[in-house]
């Protein structure tokens, strides 16, 4: 995952907008808690090399999920933000059961060495 010069964008949403993309780029109905648009896929992937892509959380949704999970906010919204860039980076846990144990772990990975950093 080395990427010294990767630059992303957030944006924060509520569900209502969250719902919206969520319809308009999956086809699927009401908010999820994150999703994320990777700029090095398609035609253009090889314009800006350094741009990773977008990564979009929903504010409701990390707040519901956190309260759910009895962790708090920040802890959810960092998960959530980790596993939106590890989506950035090509990694993806609907497509098997091995992707997704991979995905878990390398998430689990980052977060404790941020942890360590703390």
């Amino acid at each position: 995952m080395a990427c010294p010069d990767g630059e992303l964008s957030l944006l924060l949403v509520d569900d209502a907008a969250m719902a919206d993309l969520n319809q308009q780029y999956r086809g699927r109905s009401g908010p999820t808690n994150v999703l994320a648009f990777a700029m090095n896929e398609g035609d253009y992937a090889d314009v800006m090399p350094q741009m990773l892509g977008d990564v979009v959380i929903s504010v409701d949704t990390c707040q519901r999920e956190a309260q759910a999970e009895g962790i708090s906010f920040d802890r959810h919204f960092l998960a959530l933000l980790i596993h939106g860039i590890l989506h950035l980076f090509g990694y993806d846990h609907e497509t098997s059961e091995e992707d997704e144990r991979r995905m878990t772990a390398k998430s689990r990975d980052v977060l404790q060495r941020l942890d360590e950093l703390a």
